[in-house]
């Protein structure tokens, strides 16, 4: 009985520890290591501005193919219903008024000679009647005749006054001055221009990326130095504490270290907050939404030497994006500039109709028609003339947009690349300050423990070390920075990984 009794407390022990592991597990936060190009892989398949561009893209892919129809014509169906005020009528009694006396008078008083005998057995002795048979002959036809006309439908409807047509119809442009030579050209630079668009966002993407995964590498090596400043500072502390007991310092050093303890934990705490807000920034750069942690396995680097200043300014006015949008937009207005100039030509079109089915329709309208058309506006008040010169303006305009625009791009380039300069610079001085520090930290530390140095000056030396360290971390993540928004403005931003794979590349981690 002892023995269940003790199997079923260690089952229930077994299981409540169970449930605490499990509650643990959940609530842990999944660690995720990248390299950059993963994560450059996942931002590229992720990112909803790059995909936004793909359906722009697809989209000026099909107004390229619409513009290629207008070259073809247009067939269609057309159907109509119409109803008028009355029937159409043609009124012809003012004909028949007009000819009747005259088949009176000749069927009743006209003389005529000279009919051939219509007889053929009389036809070889007589061809020719006697006048008396050829008048009564001719006046018996007049006479037929004149009943005809007086017994004729003069007064005809030909079309009713309601009626329907359903009739297919054409239409194929044959000259339009140019306008179509030029929506196939303006198509074709629009998509060109939306291919520009995807290749500027891909370059903003790879400097936030660049901005983001590095700044997640900056700020996990900042929480490393502070930790182990930290940890410095309480060891120092506690020394103080014991030493201060032993009558070997005064109680003012104890209170400076509790001061620079207190300190350290606190940009600590700072740093770790930090680390979360670039890592949850990273996250939505990768478009991932799930919560994990990301540990960047890529470190900072940065290059004694690179490319010269004309490399990258060459570079941009080639493959810039905006300057080729630019270059784009000044196409456009070229193209609309021809647009504006082929209103002073005709339009000619050819056309057809054919009559599929009708009711009540008048029979007198044909079935089918065809037919070329033209259309040219003579006059309109010279307003082609303003728009031609409107549109010459803007071509002049656009002309002063790309060279402010160029010149905007190659002052940021110097800009850029100067910065890069400064940054190396700064992590060489950084490099003999970082030695120093560290030496100095040393002996103050030695120098403390054989009373010959009070706190101030051990606590100024880790301060000092930490300082450098951290200057040495943030002046690395500001060159790799400033060397992909460089890339960016080249236009080359997809080179920015090979950089980071070059023989002469330096890389560094605190830990």
């Amino acid at each position: 009985m002892k023995f269940k009794i003790r199997t079923t407390v260690l089952f229930l022990l077994l299981l409540f520890y169970l449930s605490e592991w499990t509650v643990t597990a959940q609530n842990t936060v999944p660690v995720k290591t990248l390299t950059f190009e993963q994560a450059l892989e996942i931002t590229n398949g992720n990112s909803h501005v790059l995909k936004q561009n793909q359906y722009l893209q697809k989209e000026k892919k099909q107004e390229v193919k619409a513009a290629k129809g207008l070259y073809l014509p247009k067939v269609g169906i057309s159907a109509s219903y119409m109803r008028m005020s009355d029937n159409l009528h043609l009124d012809l009694t003012a004909v028949r008024d007009a000819i009747t006396p005259l088949y009176q008078a000749l069927g009743n008083y006209g003389n005529f000679s000279g009919v051939p005998n219509p007889d053929p057995a009389t036809h070889q002795q007589m061809p020719i009647l006697p006048d008396n048979l050829s008048t009564q002959a001719v006046r018996g036809q007049l006479l037929e005749g004149l009943t005809s006309v007086q017994n004729g439908d003069w007064d005809r409807m030909i079309q009713k006054k309601e009626f329907g047509l359903v009739a297919a119809t054409m239409q194929w442009p044959i000259y339009t001055g140019g306008k179509i030579a030029a929506a196939n050209k303006v198509a074709e630079i629009q998509k060109g221009e939306a291919d520009e668009v995807a290749r500027q966002k891909q370059g903003e993407l790879m400097s936030e990326l660049t901005e983001r995964y590095f700044g997640l590498c900056l700020a996990r090596q900042a929480v490393m130095i502070r930790q182990d400043v930290l940890d410095g500072m309480n060891k120092h502390l506690d020394d103080a504490i014991k030493m201060e007991k032993q009558g070997m310092i005064a109680n003012a050093d104890v209170l400076h270290a509790r001061v620079f303890q207190a300190q350290a934990e606190r940009e600590f705490s700072k740093a770790k907050r930090t680390q979360e807000i670039v890592n949850q920034s990273l996250l939505n750069t990768l478009a991932m939404e799930e919560e994990i942690t990301l540990e960047p396995s890529s470190r900072l680097f940065y290059l004694d030497t690179i490319e010269p200043l004309d490399y990258f300014i060459k570079n941009a006015r080639q493959n810039n994006p905006l300057l080729q949008q630019v270059n784009s937009k000044k196409k456009l207005v070229m193209q609309n500039y021809k647009v504006e100039k082929s209103e002073y030509f005709p339009a000619i079109a050819l056309e057809g109709m054919y009559n599929i089915v009708d009711k009540d329709l008048s029979p007198y309208t044909p079935d089918w028609t065809v037919g070329i058309g033209l259309n040219w506006t003579l006059f309109d008040g010279a307003a082609r003339y303003r728009k031609v010169k409107a549109a010459a303006l803007k071509t002049d305009q656009v002309e002063e947009v790309e060279q402010k625009a160029q010149s905007d791009i190659e002052t940021m380039i110097n800009k850029l690349y100067q910065e890069l300069n400064m940054y190396r610079e700064q992590l060489v001085e950084l490099e003999s300050s970082k030695t120093f520090t560290d030496e100095y930290l040393r002996v103050r530390e030695k120098a403390f423990h054989e009373e010959m140095s009070n706190a101030t000056e051990v606590v100024d030396a880790r301060l000092a070390q930490s300082q450098v360290r951290i200057e040495r971390l943030q002046a690395m993540y500001s060159y790799d920075l400033a060397l992909a928004r460089l890339l960016e403005y080249a236009g080359i931003s997809s080179q920015f990984p090979d950089y980071q794979k070059r023989l002469s590349v330096k890389m560094e981690s605190y830990k």
